[in-house]
């Protein structure tokens, strides 16, 4: 576990993490740097109205972010089903293929049976 001081709008802040440092550092200088472009830009926004207003906006951003990872687990899970059926049909086509075949050299093999009967049969008549 570190534990990480920083400062955010000039207020000191001891953090408690299992995250490096310098993670922790250039979240700190991200999250001012958003506070300070939103009061910036609206003289009568509060230090803490501002940080309200981002944690929203992220926590918005992470439920955004959640549900695209939803929709792409379930995506998943259908083309991983779709892949296995596809190769199950495959494995199928691949067997029926190997019978068809064998059936295929027993014909052959019976019809020049057959032939050579005939061509025996010929000769003796």
């Amino acid at each position: 576990m570190n534990k990480v001081k920083v400062v955010i709008c000039g207020k000191e802040y001891s953090l408690h993490t299992e995250e490096e440092p310098t993670y922790v550092y250039a979240l700190a200088r991200k999250l001012e740097k958003n506070i300070s472009e939103l009061v910036g830009n609206n003289t009568n926004i509060s230090v803490y109205s501002a940080s309200v207003m981002i944690a929203l906006s992220k926590l918005d951003d992470i439920n955004k972010c959640n549900e695209s990872m939803d929709n792409l687990r379930v995506q998943i899970k259908e083309y991983v089903d779709e892949a296995g059926k596809a190769r199950l049909e495959r494995d199928s086509a691949l067997r029926e293929i190997e019978t068809l075949k064998n059936k295929i050299t027993e014909l052959e093999d019976t019809l020049n049976l057959k032939k050579l009967k005939d061509s025996i049969n010929y000769k003796k008549v």
